[in-house]
């Protein structure tokens, strides 16, 4: 390692580093605006600038950007230098000459980067008494907020917006002391990773519109570790309360997972917790609905236990540990998944790919670092929308390592490096049902039906391993294409392959491991990397239950089934007619959910159940690494509480006092460990809530939490007793252990000095790198060396039918989402209802955009205006899945139009 001196002191720094990240991570403070750990340096905002010498005897030395000089043996530098402190300050004072200085009223205030950095200088007084320059604002959408008055020109908004995640809607204009970074005209701003603008500016230029509706000081927010509850990706998620309300979602840093970025509908999808269809009160409906407290409803269910099957539904959105405890109080046997069987045997086959051993599951870090990928079938845009800003980075930055390897330009240095790169990009395919934004930098893509995109991954399975089945009947195009894909995943040192469950084919999960096996029998590391659902949709899939068609048949059999729901819409799951022949199968349904929607609605007990905003659980995302999400308040409402409380405490009612009552989560999943071996490890993916540092609990607020005295001062004067929370090691008070945590019980990012956001670099162990302790979460299966299995059942070719279309879901990023859609600015941007054709069959059909076309599906008709699909193939129609108010339908049938209406 290199050893550099700064300020006559020696220090081994890492190789490949600039100065200003040596320097962070060395943890001296040294302020910074325009670069950014993932984005690279530019050397724009001149603020980070330091003396360098060249050599012990010099005492002059020059003036340089730490952000643009790279690490050299034997380097001196003074980031103390009167000369460079001076320059540092005069900097900033130029930086803020047309600043508004409006902190007392700008989001940003007490947790902006600009402030630190303006304190770190020494700038404390203001000079300038002219006339300052001043904007007209922009309307970006009802997700970011626009005061470009405060805007000091470090170009990062564009350099994140175009550069890293290929906006085209955001920009700069005009030149010198004028220059403006917003959109040509007002509008929303068309990238679903628009919100990471309000962490990436330094100040108060793009903020979070969300926040504004309900605004509280960032330092006045009780905060917590969580998981993302909308995709299987698991992103790590800091979430703050203020007056029993969430308040905001910004990004927890995860190296493996997220890294620093979070997509618009993990950002700002939060305000179902809010929502006035929250269920509150336990309900007993008997001719009319009744709400009742908690003794009496445990009165009540005492009644429905005693001689009544019961038939227990889990849920993939609900955490492990309420999962496991339905299952406990129903029996193994007794406890279903509440998804149709197609789905349940192809997350099945996953589960087996994973728990075998015989391939490896990259993180989202590990595809952003790979250098061929192939993408089978899974429109990740949509579905995973965080894997997609990875997958970009993967193929701009495998241009740009191989471009450097041949030219001495380090990669940190972005300016020099997208000069000499240009349009170069790395290596991606893109095989899906219908177009993607991902198409644009494809080298490869393909449009065509799940068989047959299965079946050109059997082909570059067959041409990597020629001892499997060659693909029967295939077509020269489709031959050429394997080839070429192929050719390109056997030249990359490191492929991923991506599929996944939307399709609803298990063809394509087989085939892409095929090729994933393939290619490491070639001894490459190839990865296998799979989307499900929802956040926990594979940790219900490794709990190995049965469908929703086999719950049906259980509940047929018995004449006083008792059904208890674990937060599932089931209407969103499976298709109507299903959900109410299980309904009318059962002679009580026991609900437990956050939300009131349709299956609540058939609920003859409805039971209020915390979000994850107010409960701790267990989350296994689409890697299988276990996460745990922390509360970050407790509700008003003692009535609604975690479901795994409220099944454990009905649960007690069959036994005597006591007897399987798990009183902490982490002694739930203990009991989940020992009873279900591949959950091996998971009580460790969190410290046990006993944890503590000397005797002492990490508090859930910062040191300048204010207002506790006077917050409830309208109820009652006196300061009320701090909350108290048996279940994590985490407090309800400003007091506690103030040093560095464990990574997954940081509730928040903050250093002296460093108030905004960017003082996670004191968190890591060197900038941009991983935290220091290790990265939340535990990984429940790893590549072992297994001898893989491959598959020799390759289907036939799809053939377009006569009146006939094969229905697929197509899922929106905005709209899909159960949860999200509580969320005003996420709904304003869902689709509206439709069904999607091909042009030509639609023509063949006479149809036209907007025709009102009526579809039968499991004996219910559906009219929906038509949207005509240049790239869709022929025979195949599309309906948009999980918009709110839409049933689930028969996914992966044949269907036929029955009427039009024009």
């Amino acid at each position: 390692m290199p050893t550099i001196y700064i300020d006559n002191k020696a220090f081994e720094v890492k190789a490949g580093k600039n100065l200003l990240e040596a320097c962070l991570s060395l943890g001296l403070d040294l302020p910074y605006f325009c670069w950014h750990p993932a984005m690279g340096s530019v050397g724009a905002c001149r603020q980070c600038a330091v003396k360098v010498f060249k050599d012990e005897e010099d005492t002059r030395g020059r003036i340089v950007m730490s952000c643009m000089e790279s690490v050299k043996d034997g380097l001196r530098l003074s980031v103390n230098d009167k000369t460079a402190t001076t320059f540092r300050s005069q900097v900033i004072e130029w930086l803020m000459t047309n600043h508004p200085h409006d902190c007392p009223v700008c989001d940003e205030g007490g947790c902006c980067h600009l402030q630190d950095v303006t304190v770190m200088t020494g700038h404390n007084y203001r000079r300038y008494e002219y006339k300052k320059r001043t904007y007209t604002n922009q309307y970006l959408g009802p997700l970011v907020n626009h005061e470009m008055n405060r805007c000091i020109q470090c170009y990062r908004c564009v350099r994140y917006y175009r550069d890293y995640a290929g906006g085209k809607d955001l920009n700069v204009f005009s030149a010198h002391n004028h220059v403006y970074f917003g959109r040509e005209k007002d509008g929303v701003l068309q990238s679903p990773f628009s919100g990471n603008l309000v962490e990436v500016c330094p100040t108060g230029v793009f903020t979070d519109k969300t926040l504004k509706e309900h605004y509280t000081r960032k330092w006045d927010l009780t905060n917590a570790p969580a998981v993302c509850q909308h995709c299987s990706l698991g992103c790590n998620v800091i979430a703050g309360e203020r007056y029993g309300q969430l308040r905001n979602i910004v990004n927890r840093y995860n190296s493996e997972v997220n890294g620093y970025f979070l997509c618009d509908k993990g950002r700002f999808g939060y305000e179902f917790v809010n929502s006035e269809n929250r269920v509150t009160q336990p309900l007993i409906r008997k001719r009319q609905s009744e709400a009742v407290n908690r003794a009496t409803l445990m009165q009540h269910m005492s009644t429905l236990l005693s001689g009544h099957t019961l038939i227990g539904i889990g849920s993939p959105r609900a955490s492990l540990e309420s999962n496991y405890a339905l299952m406990d109080l129903v029996g193994k046997e007794n406890f279903y998944q509440g998804i149709p069987d197609d789905l349940v045997y192809i997350e099945q086959k996953i589960v087996d790919i994973l728990l075998s051993g015989a391939i490896h599951t990259p993180s989202l870090k590990e595809i952003e670092q790979a250098d061929a990928v192939l993408i089978l079938g899974e429109d990740i845009w949509n579905t995973a929308p965080v894997m997609a800003l990875a997958v970009r980075q993967s193929v701009m930055k495998t241009a740009a390592t191989h471009t450097t390897e041949q030219v001495a330009i380090p990669l940190w240095h972005d300016m020099a490096v997208r000069e000499l790169v240009q349009d170069a990009k790395g290596f991606l395919a893109n095989m899906t049902v219908t177009a993607s934004p991902l198409d644009e930098i494809s080298a490869s893509t393909m449009r065509a039906a799940p068989d047959d995109l299965a079946r050109l991954g059997f082909a570059i399975a067959h041409i990597l391993n020629p001892s499997l089945p060659e693909v029967p009947d295939a077509t020269d195009a489709v031959r050429t294409q394997a080839m070429n894909i192929s050719r390109a995943l056997q030249q990359a040192k490191h492929p991923v392959i991506i599929t996944g469950t939307s399709c609803w084919n298990n063809a394509l999960v087989r085939a892409a491991f095929d090729i994933a096996a393939a290619l490491d029998l070639t001894e490459k590391r190839a990865g296998l990397a799979f989307v499900m659902q929802d956040c926990n949709s594979l940790g219900l899939a490794m709990m190995r239950s049965s469908s929703f068609e086999k719950a049906i048949t259980s509940a047929e059999r018995s004449s006083n089934v008792t059904a208890i729901i674990l937060e599932n819409d089931l209407y969103r799951s499976v298709p109507a007619g299903q959900a109410d022949a299980f309904f009318s199968s059962c002679k009580n349904v026991v609900v437990l959910d956050t939300l009131h929607n349709r299956t609540t609605e058939r609920a003859d007990v409805l039971i209020p159940a915390a979000t994850f905003a107010e409960a701790d659980g267990t989350f296994v995302n689409n890697e299988a690494r276990a996460q745990c999400s922390s509360q970050v308040f407790m509700p008003a409402n003692s009535e609604v509480r975690e479901s795994f409380k409220w099944l454990s405490e009905i649960r007690s009612l069959k036994t005597t006092a006591g007897n399987g009552h798990e009183k902490h989560p982490d002694e739930i999943l203990q009991a989940l460990e020992s009873k279900f071996p591949q959950f091996k490890g998971i009580s460790r993916s969190a410290p046990p809530h006993d944890f503590r540092f000397h005797g002492a609990r990490i508090p859930r607020e910062s040191h300048r939490y204010s207002g506790r005295t006077a917050m409830q001062a309208n109820i009652d004067v006196s300061e009320p007793k701090p909350l108290q929370d048996d279940d994590s090691p985490l407090s309800y008070t400003m007091e506690g252990y103030r040093g560095p945590a464990p990574s997954p019980l940081i509730p928040f990012f903050w250093a002296p000095g460093w108030n905004s956001g960017q003082s996670v670099n004191k968190f890591q162990l060197e900038t941009g790198g991983s935290l220091k302790g290790g990265e939340p979460g535990v990984r429940l299966a790893e590549q072992t060396g297994v001898t893989p299995v491959f598959s020799r059942d390759i289907p036939d070719a799809f053939t377009a039918r006569q009146d006939k279309w094969l229905l697929l879901p197509q899922y929106h990023l905005f709209g899909s989402g159960e949860l999200s859609v509580y969320t005003e600015g996420i709904a304003s941007q869902s689709p509206a209802p439709y069904i999607s054709l091909s042009r030509h069959d639609a023509e063949r059909a006479g149809l036209k955009e907007g025709d009102i076309v009526t579809v039968k599906s499991d004996g219910k008709a559906y009219s929906l205006p038509l949207s005509i699909h240049g790239s869709l193939p022929d025979g195949i129609m599309l309906v948009p899945a999980g918009l709110r108010g839409m049933d689930s339908w028969s996914w992966g049938g044949w269907v036929n139009i029955s009427t039009v209406k024009v």
